[in-house]
């Protein structure tokens, strides 16, 4: 079958680029998986190493931090209740010593005794509740107040905007700033109380919304934002804006995960730059190659023995900002859909590297099943002709993202496949910066379709759906709302057993494919770059490095 030209006039700048760019590495590096030989105990005491990552568009306040450059460093400056499993995933009792569900409606938690935050504080219940309340009291603004929705009394110290972010009403001032359902037992112990029924809540507490907060912070918010101080493996120790973060090993650390290595600087740079600085060793990691090195399966030769796939739970989408009127046509949404030739993207430009997505979740998580898209995921040029016809619309269609991080080629053939398969102009637009597009992402002043995607805060289908497609959810960037969506949400989350739970969710998730508010694209397997180096490296399912278990030769 003949190449689309879509394809064809993708490929010959990214050949060009590799030519320029490519060079094979010297010696090989340390292995990736137990056993592969330790590290040097001297060094690793006092080394410090670099990781690529972003800028935050956040403070590192965890309540509030939703995108994967922020949540990388909170994940290392702060532990919860619960963590996961580096290797499966799978959740399990971190600062919590026994996590108990005492009735259909009640967990009860005791923590273990003697874990501090950074400020040598001890870590308490009341740390707990203070900080739910302070994400859940909406006059706060914190991304992740939805979290704490099944939490009894939440309806009291939350209420919603009731004409939307853009609009002049202002919510109403909620009546407590409490919520009745965190009751403390004792310094060590507190309960946990729902409205309905909420069984898999306990996995969802090793997510950044539900960390401890230490007193400092309630006193002063403002200045701990420029300090902040948590309770994890990592403290924090300086930043430089738009350039690099550093954390330093937390000795007094009570986790079991506690790392080897002293430090870690988090570097923040474009995509190829850092891949560059991996294969000549002035980078130690990265998380994902870029295009560049994905074309032809170059890393396997730039880098033997210091790259390997990970699968990881992330899923890339392109969203419709539906607050703004010309994208309210679910006709347009789905002949965008219907009009891109996943197979062919994902062939061409990651090599094989990704598979299409037929739904809004993936297969790596618990409760997930395939098919809930339909049709509507399917490369159909016809139907897709028909459709946008239908719908009315004029004028070019544009893609925006930020260009930093390797997604100018799959995202200029995604536009390719629709403008040929459309017979309308399609065209990339590209922000300098994620920061950047955060920010008019958050001030719901988008205005072309974007970039979006998700990496999983824990492993459960429900997490790719109710912060995303749910009204009000903590990552709904796009406003959508659909009243029997989040019904439908709502009786998964309170059902009485996990298949019943999983059933209704997949049903969501075909009402949400009805809609078509994000186009799903593919499953995003990482790629993963180390230098000479550094041994023992592994990644999460988070597309984390594991700090605790890697180290230098």
């Amino acid at each position: 079958m003949r190449r689309p030209r879509w394809l064809a006039a993708g490929v010959i700048p990214l050949t060009a680029a590799l030519a320029i760019t490519s060079c094979s590495s010297g010696d090989e590096g340390g292995g990736e998986e137990p056993g592969a030989g330790a590290g040097d105990p001297a060094k690793n005491e006092s080394v410090e190493i670099t990781v690529f990552g972003s800028e935050p568009s956040r403070p590192l306040v965890p309540g509030d931090t939703s995108e994967t450059g922020g949540g990388k460093i909170v994940d290392a400056l702060f532990t919860g209740l619960m963590d996961y499993d580096p290797v499966s995933g799978e959740a399990r009792e971190a600062h919590a010593e026994s996590f108990e569900l005492t009735s259909p409606t009640e967990y009860t938690v005791k923590l273990k005794k003697g874990w501090t935050f950074h400020d040598g504080t001890e870590v308490k219940a009341h740390n707990y509740i203070d900080a739910w309340n302070y994400t859940a009291y909406s006059p706060n603004g914190q991304q992740h107040a939805s979290f704490m929705t099944q939490i009894k009394g939440f309806a009291d110290v939350h209420t919603p905007d009731p004409d939307g972010p853009d609009a002049p009403q202002q919510p109403a001032t909620p009546k407590a700033k409490e919520m009745s359902g965190l009751v403390e037992v004792n310094d060590y112990e507190f309960k946990i109380q729902f409205t309905e029924p909420h069984a898999i809540f306990k996995v969802k507490t090793g997510y950044a919304a539900f960390m401890p907060m230490p007193d400092s912070f309630f006193a002063d918010p403002e200045t701990w934002k420029k300090t902040p101080v948590g309770n994890g493996a990592f403290k924090y120790v300086a930043r430089v804006p738009d350039q690099e973060l550093q954390i330093e090993r937390f000795d007094e650390y009570e986790g079991a995960d506690k790392p080897k290595i002293k430090k870690v600087k988090f570097v923040f740079t474009d995509a190829d730059a850092a891949y560059a600085a991996v294969k000549g060793n002035q980078l130690d990691f990265m998380d994902t190659a870029p295009p560049q090195a994905i074309a032809g399966n170059v890393w396997e030769t730039d880098l033997p023995g210091r790259a390997k796939a990970y699968p990881v739970m992330a899923v890339q989408t392109m969203s419709f900002p539906v607050y703004d009127p010309k994208y309210q046509n679910v006709d347009f949404r789905h002949a965008v859909s219907m009009a891109i030739d996943r197979e062919a993207v994902t062939k061409t430009i990651f090599e094989g590297n990704r598979e299409p997505l037929s739904g809004y979740g993936m297969d790596l998580v618990p409760g997930y099943e395939d098919g809930a898209c339909g049709k509507w995921c399917e490369f159909n040029p016809d139907e897709a002709k028909k459709l946008f016809a239908k719908s009315g619309w004029t004028g070019p269609i544009q893609i925006t993202s930020n260009a930093d991080n390797g997604h100018k080629e799959w995202i200029e053939a995604v536009c390719g496949s629709i403008q040929e398969t459309l017979g309308v102009e399609c065209t990339f637009e590209p922000v300098p910066q994620f920061s950047q597009v955060r920010q008019a992402i958050e001030a719901r002043e988008m205005d072309q379709l974007y970039r979006s995607g998700w990496l999983a805060d824990y492993p459960l289908i429900e997490n790719f759906l109710n912060p995303i497609y749910r009204t009000g959810g903590s990552s709904n960037d796009n406003g959508y709302s659909n009243p029997e969506v989040d019904a439908k949400l709502a009786a998964a989350d309170k059902a009485e057993t996990e298949e019943e739970a999983y059933q209704l969710y997949h049903e969501a998730e075909e009402l949400i494919a009805e809609d078509m508010p994000a186009v799903p694209l593919w499953n995003t397997p990482s790629i993963s770059c180390w230098s000479e180096r550094l041994t023992n490296v592994r990644l999460t399912p988070k597309r984390e490095l594991d700090l605790s278990y890697v180290e230098v030769k």
